[in-house]
């Protein structure tokens, strides 16, 4: 492997959107950006690459096998990445830094994933499916009969509640904390946001909302502790491997990452999918006649505008991408997004085509932090789709509103005209 240049790392901590402007293989602040990359990202691929320096020296990823293999080589992961080390939050209690899920490296990673694992059985799926399909016809009937002209927010009726009805299922969470979750899912989002793309306030504002999740997740874990039940807290709460068990703050900080994901990332999928599949209405009758390849669908949904659009790494080692060196501690920023619609892995990846053959993408990450929970979001979006195009539906003509974000893309406000059950 050829040696790997001594490239002074920029300062991704402070913000700065020039700095970040340079960091980043895009601007970050562009609206038209914001809107719809995805032209921006074949202009970049077609000038620099599958992958390629930007002017501040990180190694951007574009292309998806390239993609791929950053996600699954043991050379790169978090490390102490400046971009997302504030998010590493303190134990008032040990005064230890304490980590989620998904900025954890092996062994710590191997270990709690390995426990958590455990809990997330396809039987727990089977028995939530047929909960999830009723919570979604339930939904759409009430969301209805509550707005005669069927003018609705997809993500206040549907694309929200419907995950944190199926998570209260899974997780025995009292509906007492679900206003506290939805109003706090859009700052609790920013957490994978480069430190530079984000004012003081902006991260005052993310902290404050994953304090709120921590401070459930302690709260949730000692109520199970206390009084044992059959649900997900609590089987995390007694999960064991080799003598090995959760700690207090490992349990809070896990549930924080589920919560958080649960409450966001999953009503993010859903209002992504929905506005993608009646966007194409050609696609949205084909499925209706194809009803058991709803699985493929939102495979395909989940590849066409995924969720995750970027995640950053760090080089634990030195390495290589694509040929370029890479030296330990440098960073890689992996466009996820761009890679789902990679030319070279994907013909004709900017169609949106739900017989499309293949299904991989990388909409739940890849390697070992590929999403644990990913099993339970397929499922609430499917039961979600299958629900929606049972009815007479399309989107309305304001079109949808996004969150601000640079890592994760987020319908706020998806606004539809919803009909009542076609053939009733």
């Amino acid at each position: 492997m050829t040696e790997a240049p001594t490239v002074k790392l920029p300062d991704v901590i402070t913000y700065n959107p020039e700095v970040a402007r340079q960091t980043l293989p895009f601007d970050p602040f562009d609206p038209d950006f914001h809107a719809d990359p995805y032209p921006h990202y074949n202009a970049i691929r077609e000038q620099s690459g599958s992958a390629f320096r930007t002017a501040e020296g990180v190694v951007a990823v574009f292309g998806y096998e390239e993609a791929s293999s950053v996600m699954k080589d043991p050379r790169f992961g978090w490390g102490v990445n400046p971009m997302v080390a504030d998010q590493f939050v303190e134990n008032p209690t040990s005064g230890e830094s304490g980590r989620i899920l998904m900025f954890m490296d092996p062994p710590d990673h191997t270990r709690i994933r390995g426990l958590v694992s455990k809990a997330f059985t396809p039987k727990m799926i089977a028995q939530l499916r047929p909960k999830a399909a009723q919570y979604a016809e339930e939904l759409l009937a009430k969301a209805l009969a509550d707005s005669p002209d069927g003018r609705v927010d997809l993500q206040d009726v549907l694309s929200r509640p419907l995950p944190a009805l199926v998570l209260s299922d899974m997780m025995d969470i009292p509906s007492r904390y679900h206003p506290l979750f939805f109003a706090n899912t859009k700052e609790s989002g920013r957490g994978l946001d480069p430190g530079f793309t984000l004012t003081d306030e902006q991260k005052a504002g993310r902290n404050a909302a994953r304090d709120v999740f921590i401070d459930a997740g302690v709260e949730l874990v000692a109520a199970r502790r206390a009084n044992p039940g059959d649900d997900l807290i609590s089987e995390l709460v007694k999960a064991e491997q080799e003598g090995d068990r959760l700690t207090e703050w490992e349990l809070a900080m896990l549930l924080m990452n589920l919560l958080a994901a649960g409450f966001g990332a999953t009503a993010a999928m859903i209002g992504n999918e929905v506005y993608n599949l009646l966007s194409h209405p050609e696609q949205v009758d084909w499925l209706r006649s194809h009803p058991d390849q709803m699985p493929a669908a939102v495979e395909e949904l989940l590849r066409y505008d995924s969720t995750l659009a970027m995640v950053t790494r760090t080089a634990l080692e030195d390495a290589e991408v694509a040929g370029i060196p890479v030296s330990k501690g440098e960073y890689v920023v992996v466009m996820m997004g761009a890679a789902n619609r990679d030319p070279a892995s994907f013909p004709d990846g900017d169609k949106l085509d739900i017989t499309r053959p293949s299904t991989r993408n990388l909409g739940f990450g890849h390697g070992i932090h590929f999403c644990v929970a990913a099993p339970v979001a397929r499922m609430i979006a499917q039961e979600a789709l299958g629900a929606l195009i049972k009815h007479d539906v399309r989107l309305a003509e304001e079109g949808p509103e996004r969150w601000p974000g640079t890592s994760l893309r987020v319908i706020g406000k998806l606004p539809i005209v919803l009909g009542p059950v076609l053939g009733t």
